[in-house]
């Protein structure tokens, strides 16, 4: 293939990902983004390998062949709760494969020849430096994230008075070892796997300390990272799509986790040195559950009959129970009866940022009546009866009057103050933040307890027996 051919693929393949990028800044256009940025990256790598000679027409068609299979089987087998796991995965897959590029370019020829010949490669060198410091720490910084999203019971938070000294010493010496590289290009490879080495370590340590209820953030942030690191590859390999593509990843990772941050009132600099944690003892769960009140699929039946306006929040607990689809008829049925239902939308709500989105739409629920947190709150007091549907954290109003808690400041969906709030869970057991929720003990709250889709199609069931 000519280069000139190359350059128009590159030229037409950058375009598409600029247009799919945009189309997935809106639920609606969401999944015709995605459609349009595979498509991109499929003409980007079919068009690198012919013109590389790595591989034959046939072996990109068997290539293509496997990876669709490979896709097609995880599409079907992983479920909608561990999407976020995938992710993580991703973001690790692309951070591994950034570094071990970066190494094979500093193992090949064309390295070995320009220290041989005394050629000044600096720029390249550095390009290799940070595709490995920040491949390195997105491959195990994802694998931590990855087993803390799975629940693994080895993977519990962990943090130490040793931690950060150990984190800042590690991030010193990489970056010394990088320097090295550059200054003494014939020991570059010997340098670039001691910082590898090290740098794999920091990633587990920057992650490790940080809690569930942070994972959202920590996604997008390594989402970002991966984006870095492969744009840093692609000077490397001299490739100007990889750049483009890479620099569009790693910039609106970086724009997410900023949203995500401002979601969880947390700074970035919090999150980049792993310091998302508790700041100290709150109430206890005894004192605060005393007043616990439980209702009935009946119950809230009747209340939903003789309301105008209704609010579903939902939680991780939604997709945990599959509940969605049994969401989708209860709203379905409450329009029918002249009900207003719409759905408020914390940022950080599930495990990765747009988790409850996602959901929904799988459920085929009107993208117009998903809310944002803050038009939901602008007119909670109108709200006759609030469902929280498996959240916990983003519906705790300890955020706003426990200096101490571990979410303290941070932006909730104040379905407090709606007329009647109904928490569908199945036991008063905590959040990802591991705090009590006063939230179930006031006195316009009433507990449901039941598995996420039982209750709803309980609820279902009751209103059509009344009519």
């Amino acid at each position: 293939m000519s280069m000139v051919l190359v350059d128009l693929c590159y030229l037409i393949a950058g375009v598409l990902f600029i247009i799919g990028l945009k189309g997935m800044t809106k639920p609606r256009t969401a999944v015709r983004g995605n459609l349009i940025g595979a498509t991109a990256m499929l003409l980007a790598v079919v068009a690198t390998l012919l013109h590389r000679d790595v591989l034959s027409w046939t072996g990109v068609l068997i290539a293509i062949a496997v990876g669709s299979v490979i896709g097609i089987i995880m599409a079907k087998r992983v479920q909608m709760t561990s999407m976020p796991q995938l992710v993580a995965l991703f973001n690790g897959l692309g951070g591994g494969a950034s570094f071990l590029i970066a190494g094979a370019y500093l193992a090949g020829k064309e390295h070995a020849a320009t220290v041989k010949a005394g050629i000044d490669a600096a720029d390249i060198l550095i390009a290799t430096a940070a595709s490995g410091l920040i491949g390195a720490v997105t491959l195990t910084g994802s694998l931590v994230a990855y087993g803390k999203l799975q629940e693994l019971k080895f993977m519990k938070d962990f943090n130490a008075p040793w931690q950060k000294p150990v984190n800042l010493v590690l991030a010193i010496v990489c970056i010394g070892l990088c320097a090295a590289m550059v200054m003494q290009p014939a020991w570059a490879g010997v340098s670039y796997w001691m910082m590898v080495v090290l740098a794999l370590g920091l990633g587990i340590l920057l992650v490790i300390s940080i809690g569930g209820a942070d994972m959202p953030v920590v996604i997008a942030l390594l989402n970002s990272y991966s984006g870095i690191a492969a744009s840093a590859t692609g000077f490397v390999l001299n490739n100007t799509l990889l750049i483009v593509a890479g620099s569009l990843v790693g910039a609106s990772g970086i724009i997410l986790t900023r949203i995500m941050c401002t979601a969880m009132n947390r700074s970035l600099w919090a999150v980049l040195f792993g310091t998302l944690q508790a700041k100290g003892k709150s109430t206890t769960s005894d004192d605060i559950y005393a007043n616990v009140k439980s209702t009935s699929a009946e119950e809230v039946a009747m209340m939903l009959e003789a309301a105008e306006r209704v609010l579903i929040v939902p939680g991780y607990g939604m997709a945990v129970a599959q509940a969605q689809h049994a969401v989708r008829d209860l709203t379905n049925l409450l329009l029918t009866k002249g009900i207003e239902v719409e759905f408020g939308i914390h940022p950080v709500a599930g495990r990765m940022p747009g988790h409850m989105n996602v959901l929904l739409a799988e459920a085929d629920i009107a993208y117009e009546r998903l809310k944002e947190m803050d038009e939901v709150n602008a007119s909670m007091d109108k709200v006759d009866v609030a469902i929280v549907l498996g959240a916990n954290d983003v519906v705790n109003p300890l955020a706003r009057t426990d200096p101490n808690s571990p979410i303290a400041g941070m932006p909730i969906i104040d379905v407090d103050r709606a007329r009647t709030v109904i928490n569908v869970k199945r036991s008063l057991s905590p959040g990802f933040a591991g705090i009590a929720n006063p939230l179930f003990a006031l006195d316009n709250s009433l507990m449901l307890f039941a598995d996420g889709k039982k209750a709803i199609v309980d609820i279902v069931k009751a209103l059509l027996e009344s009519v």
